[in-house]
């Protein structure tokens, strides 16, 4: 039965269109005749009924299909049955799963007996999917997007890969056996790689894909007839699956292999073990390999051993810090490519080209490469969720990936659409005007030229965005700097200055000129740095980061306000990080970083030493927004919580390492919003003491897991079992207490629990309850005070517990009642004031706040604890003050100073607390001053005067800890506020004493 002429609809095509349809559809005809002919000789239903049994729905989309695409137009010609397979499989409409694929390829590799048939069948299976998936990216049904595309043609790789390999596998094992087992007794497979577009899972309709091959350990075959070495037997392996893929028969290709990615290219071995690798990436590894191992995932053979080696490669991908130094590799691999785009005339590659899908992958893996070892958000292998992850993190604002992501998605469609015509890998626009009202059709645009206008939009705003990502600094502040002011010193002369290429006198001209007041003594700085050993003895990729970084260093320099201070203290800085030039990097690639390195330096001393000491803190520099505003205690407690999650949980040493990086991060962020001002005196001490308890949070939970893991849980004193919450209390003293810490404080802890002190723990170790609560508190004081390449936490002071340095490091808390009752002094009673439950359980910490109130509620002897108080203020401040010079005074000790109003509060508590209970509420001392001033137990002037000494004296102690100085103040500039605290000290103590 002839097929009516009408049969293809063509009113929804361009005009332009028909003709190749037409042709097309004679093809088709010529195809279906024959296939009747031969139907009708063998009794079978000829094929042209099949056809005559399409829908019009179905009609429609074979026209689309075959005018624009002559793939899919000589595929249906070849093999017009597979249409109704297609159709009545719904292969037409929807993507087949893995399984699915798997199952379907696995039937037809049954009965394939040779390599030869092996590759035809591939090929013709191969074949049959591509139909559909281009059918599906031309007519777009439900669902079907350029990522769901791209996601079909990945897994139709990795299915044709693993069903090649397997049957590989089994075809060759009674000519050379299997491969030894591995030391752990399991069995050995080739893993297989994919790399780039594959290992993202987002190939595009006629790409390469790129492997690399590999091996768990040594060994030689067994089972065979004849014995090959691992090396050996995986190289032939290797080399039969390429063949099974890539080698092009009369059936085709499947797809073709690109090796080159392996280690030493074409030149290096075919097949590598892990150990190989493993040295391979550490001693020889190369930027550009790490560009690409961003995307390596294991995609046939053994899966699991697969993630184990990229397991082991990940610190080669991602580093530690931030590596800015990977920019510097993007830009020359950029460079290269726009070389070999402008020696080949390629412009009008959508690939390569300017603003083509090139750039958008560079400015995701970009950030991948130099945040991901932090971020391990990033350490994906999609493009798309990589992209999509990137404004969450602060990366990049939502508005750009808005952008992006479409123009990156109708870069991709484009690209498969040039591909469909003649399934064929080009990214090159065609200049054949047939083509190009194919393409115009396929991405449903009116014409041509609105392809052309929308590319160019498109690219441009790609452009743009990679620019603002990859672009050289230099050349930013170049642009910035296009006018410079009248005398102004360019980059090319700060340059010249740093590589000493002017004679002395020119150069200390050039640095007065430049700003700076003792240009003698800066020059010998920068002289000494340049000459010195560890500069001279530098890398060349070192060297070339820090010749690149200084002009820009110093330019900084110079623009701060008190710039011969800024040297002095920012060129330890740089010396500190001549080794490890990532930093270097960091501070090239962000000029506002620099800015802001030189304004913090160049007021506080204290924030430049613990740049200099942990230069992991340069990171905080790339985010003002944060830098100058600490995150609140719910804020700190997710942070870390993320930060921590990140972490493997039998990782300590990476745990301690991210502790204090976190700790010494925020503590940056506090002193920075310190030195602007935008943060009261009080909100400095609150999130100082607020990052401690965060951090001793996590340090209980940590030990108590490590505890309960090596001898079980303690038993309470009703015989029931622990919680998984610590049933223990931290509680800090001193400052920690007072919610008053400065920067370098260290905390005076307590530590308390409740359980049954007869008992012993439940697990397969079990200890005496007092010996793990011991065991538990030198946990916390380890964790605490370990030095890491970070330095530590915090120093730790214990001898405010029950009998000092003599007693339990651990008490119950009924021991501690005890104590407080019977033996406690009246100072640490004193102490006891400024005493709170900073991390633990919270029941516990009801029934310290119960024992703590009636200790310091009892009724006293006003007389007699005035005397002990004056008596132990006496003996500290004869053993602490006095040491002032002339016309100054000690902020802390010296009379009217801080102490003096810290044991006025003490006294006022201890004295009136048990006809007053409100005060015993308290443990700062600005609020036991306004309780004070509220209870009408002081006069409400003396509290005010009071509070503002107190308030005074602390600025000024803050203060001298970043500027490195004495904590001591000038007796004209705080006269009224000693006066002031002496007078309350008079009347209400000396009387007494």
């Amino acid at each position: 039965m002839p097929i009516p002429d009408d049969f293809l609809p063509a009113d929804d095509l361009s005009p332009a269109l028909v003709p190749a349809l037409e042709k097309a559809w004679q093809r088709l005809g010529e195809s279906l005749a024959q296939g009747d002919s031969v139907a009708e000789m063998t009794g079978q239903e000829p094929p042209s009924e099949n056809w005559l049994g399409l829908d019009p729905e179905r009609r429609r989309q074979l026209a689309r299909v075959i005018a624009i695409s002559d793939f899919a137009a000589d595929t249906l010609a070849r093999y017009p049955d597979w249409l109704q397979h297609l159709d009545a499989s719904g292969e037409l409409d929807e993507a087949p799963g893995a399984e699915t694929l798997a199952a379907w390829l696995a039937e037809r590799l049954e009965s394939v007996e040779d390599e030869a048939a092996l590759h035809a069948a591939l090929r013709r299976f191969r074949r049959a999917r591509m139909l559909g998936i281009v059918w599906r990216d031309l007519t777009r049904p439900a669902g079907i997007d350029m990522w769901s595309t791209a996601a079909a043609v990945s897994r139709l790789a990795e299915v044709c890969l693993e069903g090649a390999l397997g049957w590989l596998e089994t075809h060759l094992e009674p000519r050379w056996g299997r491969p030894a087992p591995r030391a752990d007794g399991s069995e050995q497979r080739l893993v297989v790689l994919g790399m780039g577009k594959l290992g993202a899972g987002e190939l595009n309709l006629s790409s390469d894909i790129d492997l690399i091959f590999a091996y768990p350990e040594q060994g030689e075959t067994e089972g065979g007839r004849k014995s090959l070495t691992h090396q050996e037997y995986f190289t032939k392996l290797g080399q039969k699956l390429i063949a099974a893929l890539d080698a092009v028969t009369a059936d085709g290709f499947v797809f073709r292999v690109d090796m080159r990615l392996r280690p030493l290219g074409d030149g290096g071995p075919l097949v590598g073990s892990f150990s190989s690798l493993a040295a391979y990436y550490q001693d020889q590894g190369r930027e550009w390999e790490r560009y690409a191992m961003l995307k390596a995932r294991p995609v046939a053979g053994d899966l699991g051993a697969g993630g184990e080696l990229l397991g082991n490669l990940r610190p080669f991908v991602y580093r530690k810090y931030l590596d800015f130094g990977a920019i510097e590799s993007l830009r020359e691999m950029k460079a290269l490519i726009n070389r070999e785009v402008k020696r080949r005339g390629m412009q009008a590659n959508i690939k390569l080209g300017p603003g083509g899908i090139r750039e958008v992958e560079f400015v995701v893996q970009a950030f991948q490469l130099i945040r991901g070892g932090r971020d391990t958000e990033l350490q994906v292998t999609s493009l798309r969720t990589a992209l999509t992850r990137l404004p969450a993190l602060g990366l990049l604002p939502q508005q750009v990936v808005e952008e992006l992501e479409p123009d990156y998605v109708f870069l991709r469609d484009l690209e498969h659409v040039l591909q469909a015509l003649e399934d064929r890998q080009t990214q090159n626009l065609p200049d054949d005007d047939l083509d190009r009202e194919r393409v115009a059709q396929a991405l449903n645009m009116e014409d041509w030229p609105a392809v052309v206008a929308r590319l160019e939009e498109v690219r441009g705003r790609v452009r743009h965005h990679f620019d603002a990502v990859v672009a050289d600094p230099e050349e930013e502040h170049e642009e910035a700097s296009a006018t410079p002011e009248e005398g102004g010193v360019s980059l090319d002369d700060w340059r010249a200055l740093w590589c000493g290429e002017l004679e002395e006198s020119e150069a200390q001209a050039m640095l007065a000129e430049a700003g700076f007041a003792q240009p003698e003594t800066a020059l010998r700085r920068l002289v000494t740095l340049r000459q010195s050993r560890q500069v001279q003895s530098m890398q060349r990729i070192g060297y070339d980061r820090l010749e690149a970084l200084l002009p820009l260093l110093l330019d900084a320099v110079a623009a701060s306000d008190a710039s011969d201070t800024a040297l002095e203290r920012v060129l330890p800085l740089v010396e500190s990080v001549l080794r490890r030039t990532a930093y270097l990097a960091l501070l090239r690639e962000n000029p506002e970083a620099l800015s802001h390195l030189m304004e913090l330096c160049g007021a506080s001393p204290w924030i430049a030493e613990q740049m200099a000491r942990y230069p992991i803190l340069l990171d905080e520099l790339l985010t003002p927004d944060t830098l100058y505003t600490p995150a609140d205690k719910a804020r700190l407690a997710d942070e870390l919580r993320q930060t921590l999650g990140r972490i493997p949980e039998d990782d300590e040493e990476a745990q301690l390492e991210a502790l204090r990086v976190f700790k010494h991060a925020h503590v940056l962020r506090v002193a920075a919003s310190d030195i602007a001002g935008t943060r009261h005196l009080m909100k400095v001490s609150d999130y100082l003491t607020y990052i401690a308890e965060v951090l001793l949070e996590k340090v209980l939970a940590m030990a108590w897991r490590h505890l309960v893991r090596k001898h079980g849980y303690p038993l309470r004193r009703d015989g029931s079992r622990a919680g998984s919450d610590p049933e223990f209390l931290i509680v800090g003293y001193g400052k920690l207490g007072g919610i008053e810490l400065g920067y370098g404080s260290d905390l005076d802890l307590v530590f308390i629990h409740d359980a049954d002190s007869h008992g012993e723990t439940d697990g397969a170790r079990p200890i005496d309850t007092p010996v793990f609560f011991t065991r538990l508190g030198q946990r916390i004081i380890h964790l605490l005070t370990a030095v890491t390449p970070a330095g530590t936490l915090y120093e730790v002071d214990m001898r405010l517990r029950p009998s000092g340095n003599a007693g339990l490091l651990a008490t119950t808390l009924d021991a501690f009642g005890e104590y407080q009752r019977r033996e406690a002094w009246t100072w640490e009673h004193q102490a006891l004031v400024r005493a709170r439950v900073v991390a633990g359980h919270p029941r516990l910490a009801e029934g310290f706040d119960a024992v703590r109130r009636e200790i310091l509620g009892r009724e006293r002897d006003c007389r007699a604890l005035g005397e002990e108080v004056v008596k132990m203020r006496r003996k500290m401040r004869d053993h602490l003050g006095g040491k002032a010079g002339e016309g100054e005074f000690d902020l802390k000790h010296d009379p009217g100073g801080m102490v003096d109003i810290e044991f006025l509060c003490q006294f006022a508590v201890l004295s009136m607390g048990h006809d007053t209970p409100e005060l015993l509420q308290w443990s700062d001392n600005m609020r036991i001053l306004e309780t004070l001033e509220s209870s009408g137990r002081l006069p409400a002037e003396e509290c005010r005067r009071l509070r503002e000494a107190y308030l005074a004296l602390r600025s000024a102690a803050h203060r001298a800890s970043l500027t490195r100085e004495a904590a001591r103040g000038r007796d004209a500039d705080f006269h009224a506020h000693r006066q002031a605290v002496i007078e309350a000290w008079q009347r209400l103590l000396e009387p007494a004493a």
